[in-house]
């Protein structure tokens, strides 16, 4: 971000050179410095954001961390690799979600057969495919882009644990049946969770290389509007449109790979960390 303000002030200089000869006109050096001005608010946005990044981070450690834990520019091409998520994982691991191990938890006091509840809500399946991105069976569960839940279990109630029952005669059944429901609805979001932050993260790639190739594209365009500029074959005003296109190329380069990164961390949150 601050290599292109560099870039666009280093332009702005030499419109205003070039008006001051005579080359070019008033309106060429106001357009050039719009672009600076936009670029330096931009800069310090982003100054800003990171800053409160690096306080949230600082807090949640508990103290300052080091610079050299921290990316720098000559890593944020290897930062941004798609993160590689193993094939064939279980649906075991969501287990060790949180909400699901407190859905779990709340069945228990509820007196329910946590073993036959598990068995019989929750999918023993396969989330990714070869590659990484959901599995088939993953897909199914939700009618196949659908969205709607495809399991509909049989629920008979031989859910509950008659010994415990017995043990705990206040226990109500009526609760029982809103825990086994709770935590029916828990399973479907941490399955929901998975399927959605797969399904981003099978785009990203073919997104973040076609961006690469948008900027790469706009860059020479920008050379040549610039060149020809130059040696006065054009307007500036050629190369002030090409001179925003890579601009915004970059910017959404800059967001896609913040999204994969998001999406890194959404990943590890859905899939219950480790």
């Amino acid at each position: 971000m601050r290599d292109t303000l560099a870039n666009q002030e280093t332009a702005y200089d030499l419109v205003r050179r070039t008006r001051a000869l005579g080359g070019t006109s008033g309106l060429a050096v106001a357009q050039a410095r719009t672009t600076v001005e936009s670029a330096r608010v931009d800069v310090g946005a982003f100054t800003t954001r990171v800053a409160q990044d690096r306080n949230a981070l600082d807090l949640l450690t508990g103290a300052a961390v080091p610079e050299d834990w921290l990316p720098n520019a000559d890593t944020t091409s290897t930062a941004s690799l798609l993160v590689g998520v193993p094939p064939g994982l279980p649906s075991e691991v969501l287990l060790r979600r949180p909400d699901v191990i407190a859905a779990e938890h709340r069945l228990r006091a509820a007196n329910a057969d946590v073993g036959a509840v598990r068995a019989t809500l929750f999918p023993s399946i396969a989330l990714t495919a070869l590659v990484g991105t959901q599995s088939a069976g993953l897909s199914t569960l939700f009618g196949h882009g659908t969205g709607v839940w495809s399991l509909v279990p049989q629920i008979d109630i031989p859910l509950f644990d008659a010994g415990a029952r017995r043990a705990n005669v206040q226990a109500s059944e009526a609760q029982l049946k809103i825990e086994v429901a709770n935590y029916e609805r828990t399973v479907q979001s941490a399955f929901r969770d998975v399927s959605d932050a797969l399904a981003e993260r099978a785009t990203l790639a073919d997104q973040l290389t076609a961006q690469d190739a948008l900027v790469e594209a706009s860059q020479r365009a920008y050379d040549l509007s610039d060149a020809l500029f130059k040696s006065g074959a054009t307007s500036y005003l050629d190369v002030l449109v090409a001179q925003r296109a890579l601009y915004g190329a970059r910017q959404s380069a800059i967001t896609l790979r913040l999204a994969e990164q998001v999406n890194r961390v959404v990943l590890y949150r859905v899939l219950g960390g480790g």
